[in-house]
């Protein structure tokens, strides 16, 4: 592990492909539900980033490339003209904020959706439901089993990931980040306990892995490979997954088999510098390696997260990807850089509702 006083500055410039950030600092992505039933971003989320202009990097929240790829209520999308539009909206808000550059999350639910939200039934590698209740418009309801995807369905879905890709490029975005955790639509691809198939997207860890590949191929050929950032989240229970024993070997495979294609990035979900999984895929991944800290689930750091933003650091993690400390501190960069008090998130509630509560009016230090 590198000292800490040999680590990048937090503060200083990075390049990440032909980009030039800011800083180290990435805004993660993070659902806030604040999108039309439609999946067309409103004002209400251009005024939302661009008050988080001064972060290196925003990774705006998860986008799905197809109306069955939806998750829960006011998701935002980018499949048609109307959510493009609206994403625009978003960028030019950050741009005229003198923000710096924006990537979007392209994020298929997979299993994670239910009739009652998008119209259609969910699909995924195998027709096994989520184990626990849905949020739909009509409040939780019980999951719904999946109809498992043909190969079809496979090659519709990879071609929905390109074209998503080219519409975040054309909404103003620099690149986009393919979603391969937290229990989606990839992840599901991934975990043993998701994905019983039996032909070449099922069964050894070589077979489950070629799903993500194809999609972060599709897209990286689609816009660059240099556009193109995935993420992940070793060992991550969320949403019914279960890796097993295998989260090592699973995702050595899945890093070797993307190290060569020339990624913007590799996004690790709530990393531990500790983690032999973290140092394998640090050593197995050549290129720049964004680190989402494990941070307490109740509370944000009285430092903001600095701390563990730094330890990844000197782990040597490239740029640093924060959550909540950026939803309740729009001015999150300048209070770590000084030193400043940090604001908490006031009701967890309000993370996942609409309106200007709880989402546009943190206060910035001093105010």
């Amino acid at each position: 592990m590198t000292d800490t006083h040999l680590a990048p500055n937090l503060f200083a410039p990075a390049r990440l492909g032909p980009l030039r950030l800011a800083n180290r600092l990435v805004m993660a992505p993070m659902t806030r539900n604040r999108a039309t039933a439609d999946g067309v971003p409103t004002p209400l989320m251009a005024t939302y980033y661009a008050q988080r202009a001064s972060a290196g990097l925003i990774i705006a929240e998860a986008a799905t490339p197809s109306a069955v790829g939806q998750t829960y209520p006011n998701i935002a999308a980018i499949h048609n003209a109307a959510q493009v539009a609206g994403w625009r909206r978003v960028t030019e808000a950050v741009r005229a904020a003198g923000g710096g550059q924006m990537f979007l999350q392209l994020q298929h639910g997979g299993r994670n959706g239910h009739p009652d939200t998008s119209g259609l039934t969910p699909i995924a590698p195998s027709p096994i439901p989520l184990p626990e209740a849905i949020h739909t418009p009509a409040g939780k309801q019980p999951a719904v089993t999946p109809r498992e995807m043909t190969a079809d369905d496979i090659r519709t879905t990879v071609a929905d990931f390109a074209t998503a890709a080219r519409n975040a490029l054309e909404a103003g975005f620099a690149g986009v980040e393919v979603h391969s955790a937290n229990g989606h639509l990839l992840h599901q691809f991934l975990a043993p306990n998701t994905n019983r198939r039996t032909d070449a997207y099922g069964g050894p860890i070589d077979h489950r892995v070629r799903f993500a590949v194809e999609v972060a191929d599709a897209v990286a050929a689609e816009i660059g490979a240099e556009r193109t950032g995935l993420r992940i989240s070793p060992g991550n229970t969320v949403n019914g997954i279960e890796e097993g024993e295998e989260t090592g070997d699973l995702y050595a495979a899945l890093v070797s088999a993307l190290a060569d294609r020339g990624l913007a990035y590799l996004h690790i979900g709530f990393a531990d510098p500790d983690s032999p999984v973290y140092q394998d895929i640090r050593k197995r991944w050549p290129g720049t390696l964004m680190a989402n800290p494990v941070l307490p689930a109740d509370r944000i750091p009285a430092d903001g997260g600095r701390h563990a933003a730094e330890r990844l650091l000197a782990a040597d993690a490239d740029l640093i990807a924060l959550g909540r400390p950026f939803l309740a501190n729009p001015d999150l960069v300048e209070r770590l850089r000084d030193g400043s008090a940090v604001n908490p998130v006031r009701d967890r509630y309000l993370m996942y509702v609409g309106g200007e509560t709880g989402y546009t009016d943190y206060p910035v230090a001093g105010a």
